[in-house]
C-alpha cells in the first residue's frame, strides 16, 4: 500500500514541477489542446451520424416491427458512442504524446536534469524521425492492448450486478496502467528501455503504477482536464521513471527547488532487469 501513495505523490509532484514551471507548461499544454479539438470533432460527428452507421450496418433489421427496430438500433447506437468515448479516453494519451513529441521530449528532459544530482539528462542519440517511428509503434501496440481489453471490461459490463460495480473499477485500473505506460515512456524511451521491457517494469511496481496512473484516468473523464494535467502528468512520469530504474533523486528538485545537492536512492529494479537497446 506504499507503493500506491507514492505513485500518487508522484502525480503531485509533477502538477508542482510545471507550476513553478510556467513556460514549459505552456508549451506542454499546445498538443493536449489539439488533441482535445480532434477527438471532439470525432465525437460530434459519431453523435450525429452514429444513427445511420448502425443502420448501415444491421440490413437484416429493416423488416422488424415496432418498436423493436428502434429499440434495438438506439441500442446499438448508444453501445458505439460508449465505446467511442472509452477508445478516446484510453487513447487520448497516446495521441497527444505523439502529436506532442518533441515538447514533451524536452519537458522530460529539463525535469531529469532538474532533479538529477549530477545535472545528467539520458538522451536516446538517435534521430528525430527514429524516436518518432519507435514512439508510434509502441503507442500502437499500447492502444491494441488496451481496446482488447475495453472490449472485454465492455462485455463484462453486461454481467448483473458484477458490471455494474466491479467492472468499472477494474476498467479504471486498467485505464491507469495504460496511462502510466503511455506517459513512463517518453523518459524510458530516451533511456533505450524496450516496450516489453518497460511492461514487465511497470508490473513489478504495480501498486505505483496504479497510485499514479488510476486517479489521472478517474480525471481524464471530466471534460478539458487532461488537456491542463498532461504536462505536469509528464513531469511525474519523469520522476517516477526514475524511482523505477533506481536512479537517484536530488532532494527539492522535483519542486524545482535549488536543494543542497543530496540525493535520495530510490528502490533498484527487479533482480536480472537490464535496459536493452531498441
Amino acid at each position: 500500500m506504499r507503493d500506491l501513495g507514492a505513485g500518487f505523490r508522484y502525480l503531485l509532484k509533477g502538477q508542482r514541477w510545471v507550476a513553478r514551471h510556467g513556460r514549459q507548461y505552456g508549451f506542454g499544454l499546445l498538443p493536449g489542446l489539439i488533441t482535445l479539438v480532434l477527438y471532439a470533432a470525432a465525437l460530434v460527428a459519431l453523435a450525429l451520424w452514429g444513427e445511420d452507421l448502425v443502420g448501415w450496418a444491421t440490413p437484416f433489421a429493416d423488416d422488424w416491427s415496432s418498436p423493436w427496430l428502434g429499440l434495438f438500433r438506439g441500442f446499438l447506437t448508444a453501445v458505439l458512442f460508449a465505446l467511442g468515448l472509452l477508445l478516446s479516453v484510453v487513447t487520448f494519451t497516446a495521441v497527444t504524446l505523439l502529436i506532442g513529441q518533441p515538447f514533451y521530449e524536452n519537458l522530460s528532459e529539463k525535469v531529469d536534469r532538474d532533479v538529477s544530482p549530477d545535472g545528467y539528462a539520458p538522451e536516446s542519440g538517435l534521430p528525430f524521425w527514429r524516436e518518432l517511428w519507435i514512439s508510434a509503434r509502441d503507442s500502437l501496440r499500447i492502444v491494441v492492448r488496451a481496446a482488447l481489453w475495453g472490449v472485454l471490461l465492455f462485455a463484462c459490463g453486461f454481467i448483473p450486478v458484477v458490471g455494474q460495480t466491479v467492472v468499472p473499477v477494474i476498467g479504471f485500473f486498467v485505464t491507469g496502467f495504460f496511462l502510466t505506460e503511455e506517459l513512463t515512456a517518453v523518459a524510458l524511451q530516451r533511456r533505450s528501455v524496450a516496450l516489453r521491457t518497460r511492461l514487465t517494469l511497470l508490473r513489478s511496481r504495480k501498486t505505483l503504477v496504479w497510485g499514479f496512473g488510476t486517479p489521472l484516468a478517474v480525471a481524464f473523464l471530466v471534460p478539458f482536464v487532461a488537456v491542463f494535467l498532461m504536462p505536469g502528468a509528464v513531469a511525474g512520469a519523469t520522476l517516477m521513471a526514475r524511482d523505477l530504474l533506481g536512479e537517484d533523486i536530488r532532494e527539492g528538485g522535483e519542486d524545482g527547488e535549488e536543494g543542497d545537492g543530496a540525493a535520495t536512492t530510490s528502490p533498484q529494479p527487479p533482480s536480472g532487469w537490464s535496459s536493452p537497446g531498441r
